[in-house]
């Protein structure tokens, strides 16, 4: 089974370099018209067809999602939300680079709680069992194929837990609109081999 994880198109936080996670804006409008430009220049489409879209609950996700795969249903997942940065939502690096907190969070590799915010390892737990949860069901749906339309954040989580190649989890940081592919093998998971394989950038 074909897996397909795209980032979410840019809002206007994504464009002034903010902090942008449990804020729910929607996509800007140069984002919405940089894809449909496109769009009418590509011979063939630009993602791959799926039979399965399951989105973040955030608009953002979920107007990706009508624009890459106009009238197909779209299942939201809110355990596939982005990571709340506490005092640091719509903040920008420059706002908050002498601020001590933000250094040491800095520091540790992204790993030390959001002031106010969602501590970093039940972030990455819940994106993970949100995937494996929607992956098992559409297993037993007997579906060929499926999209994440998510977060960024929400892709590095689940690809650093599951990828069968093992890297650490800022390696599958991606721009917005881009993603991965990958493969499931119903054996790995019926077998508790709970693994994506061939994981490689969407083109």
């Amino acid at each position: 089974m074909k897996i397909v994880f795209i980032r979410h198109f840019k809002t206007p936080g994504n464009e002034k370099r903010q902090y942008i996670g449990r804020t729910d804006e929607a996509l800007s409008e140069r984002a919405e018209e940089e894809f449909r430009r496109r769009r009418e220049k590509s011979i063939g489409g630009l993602y791959p067809p799926v039979q399965y879209i399951i989105s973040s609950p955030l608009r953002r996700c979920i107007r990706t999602a009508e624009l890459i795969y106009p009238g197909q249903e779209i299942r939201t997942e809110p355990m596939l939300r982005e990571c709340d940065f506490g005092e640091y939502e719509q903040k920008t690096y420059e706002d908050l680079k002498n601020e001590p907190e933000y250094i040491r969070w800095l520091e540790s590799g992204g790993m030390t709680a959001f002031p106010g915010g969602e501590e970093q390892t039940s972030f990455r737990r819940r994106c993970v069992d949100g995937v494996k949860k929607w992956i098992i069901r559409i297993l037993d749906e007997g579906a060929d194929s499926a999209a994440f339309i998510v977060h960024g954040g929400t892709i590095m989580a689940v690809l650093s837990e599951l990828a069968e190649d093992a890297y650490e989890f800022y390696h599958w940081q991606v721009e917005n609109g881009g993603g991965y592919v990958a493969e499931v093998m119903p054996e790995d998971w019926k077998n508790g081999r709970k693994m994506l394989r061939k994981g490689k950038r969407l083109s």
